[in-house]
């Protein structure tokens, strides 16, 4: 057994992990990283990035089917499996980024091991026991499949699974109305199959209910298929001809089968107990600070148990470093944290929706929109779909949602505002180029100010006044 003491162990190679490793390393500490499967987790592997390279490969395809602005539109030939081959191209090129070499360069001793702990301080990985003064549990989150009847005998796809899949599915069942299925849906559909989505409550249920209808209303003329309130009761076939039954008594026939439920946290096989770190079916236990009960160890991203998002781990990253290095206090908080589904429209969504703000802030909370169709970019690229709602409580944001093209981006300016604690003014006060997607931000901070200055007797007598003396 190879005895190792450093100042810091990093568990799990994902966003988080390697976010802390590389910080770390380059600020002076000793860093050991262990990981037993793919260097740069689901992110880099199954989830972003694949996910977002095969919604690019949708787009094109949906593009060339439209006529418009002139053009013709065409019949695309698609090769599924040139679209999977785009996705690892993609993987391949970020893959440098989070690779081993890499990190050893940095000087990050990795081992590509799993690691389990021994006591409140140590962790055995193969032949190698690591002692540290502090440890990061950064191992993530995992597919969850729930024990529906019927599943373990039938051949079905998760979002780790899916991207060996190298034909293109004639009818693609999708188990679940999350961000997830929802994406795969309308990707593999623009790519030519047939799409049915089986959600037990509301598709897109945790999102704003006014935006999130925009969104599959879409995907619904484009021919997907939704089917709210369909619990999946037993699931029966075999490859190329799978049955899904609803609890309602509803049937359900296609050729694949995605499992898209849900994330579960990666505390197996840790040996948590080992080291006093408390845990539950929702990940580890951690105080603001993301400490875990062992006041040694930390827990950072999907394992613990809050919002699951890549650039939460790496915001978690910044957190846990500011206290393990320089010994500052620092709280980790979730009200500036936007997320988005890469959807066409896209929505995105960042501190409180409409319904939030109205119960916290009460009379207090006023709601500020702009339609997309009257921005002057969005009229000229025929992408009028879309909203913005912003949410303020005594002239300061706090909560915005948008759905339409670029949502995505469109939110970061939103996340600042709340982040920093900005007035409605200072968002006002921002000047867009003409003509872009961007000024959909300027606008609903302008609707903000219009009834205050152009509704107002008071300032219309103030100008009056001014104008009547004015030399």
């Amino acid at each position: 057994m190879q005895k190792i003491k450093t100042d810091l162990l990093v568990i799990g190679a994902g966003s988080g992990g390697l976010s802390v490793a590389a910080g770390a390393v380059q600020m002076g500490a000793k860093v050991v990283l262990l990981e037993d499967h793919k260097m740069g987790g689901d992110c880099l592997n199954y989830g972003c990035v694949p996910s977002k390279a095969l919604i690019a490969a949708g787009k094109k395809a949906h593009a060339m089917r439209k006529t418009q602005f002139g053009v013709t539109g065409v019949d695309p030939k698609i090769d599924y499996a040139g679209a999977k081959d785009h996705v690892q191209a993609v993987i391949d090129t970020i893959a440098p980024v989070d690779s081993q070499e890499r990190f050893e360069g940095l000087g990050v001793h990795v081992i590509r091991e799993r690691g389990r702990f021994v006591d409140e301080n140590t962790v055995q990985a193969g032949d190698h026991e690591i002692t540290a003064r502090r440890i990061v549990v950064a191992t993530g989150s995992s597919p969850f499949v729930p024990p529906i009847p019927g599943l373990e005998n039938v051949p079905y796809l998760t979002n780790e699974s899916l991207w060996d899949l190298r034909d293109l599915p004639e009818h693609l069942l999708i188990v679940g109305g999350g961000p997830i299925g929802i994406e795969m849906a309308q990707a593999h559909l623009r790519l030519g199959s047939k799409v049915t989505v089986i959600e037990g409550e509301k598709a897109m249920g945790k999102d704003d209910p006014e935006m999130a209808a925009i969104v599959l209303d879409r995907m619904r003329e484009e021919g997907v298929v939704i089917e709210e309130g369909a619990l999946a009761e037993e699931i029966t076939g075999k490859a190329g001809d799978i049955t899904v039954k609803a609890k309602d008594g509803r049937v359900f026939k296609g050729s694949h089968l995605l499992m898209a439920v849900g994330r579960a946290a990666n505390v197996k096989d840790l040996d948590l107990e080992k080291a006093g770190v408390k845990y539950s079916n929702r990940g580890i236990e951690v105080d603001a600070s993301l400490r875990t009960s062992n006041k040694k160890v930390y827990a950072i991203g999907d394992v613990a148990g809050q919002l699951q998002f890549t650039h939460v781990a790496g915001y978690h990253a910044g957190v846990v470093i500011r206290s393990i290095l320089f010994g500052l206090p620092s709280k980790a908080k979730q009200g500036h944290i936007p997320w988005a589904t890469y959807t066409d429209p896209e929505l995105a969504q960042v501190g409180l929706t409409e319904a939030q703000s109205k119960k916290e802030h009460g009379i207090y909370s006023e709601v500020y929109r702009f339609e997309f169709e009257e921005n002057d970019r969005a009229i000229a690229e025929g992408k009028t779909t879309g909203l913005i709602k912003v949410m303020v409580a005594k002239g300061r944001p706090v909560g915005a949602t948008i759905v339409g093209a670029g949502a995505g981006d469109l939110i970061g300016i939103w996340a600042l505002a709340i982040a920093n604690n900005m007035k409605m003014s200072q968002i006002a006060g921002m000047v867009a180029p003409y003509p872009t997607l961007g000024e959909v931000n300027k606008r609903a901070a302008g609707a903000y100010f219009s009834p205050r200055l152009f509704e107002s007797d008071k300032v219309k007598k103030v100008v009056g006044f001014i104008q009547k003396y004015l030399p």
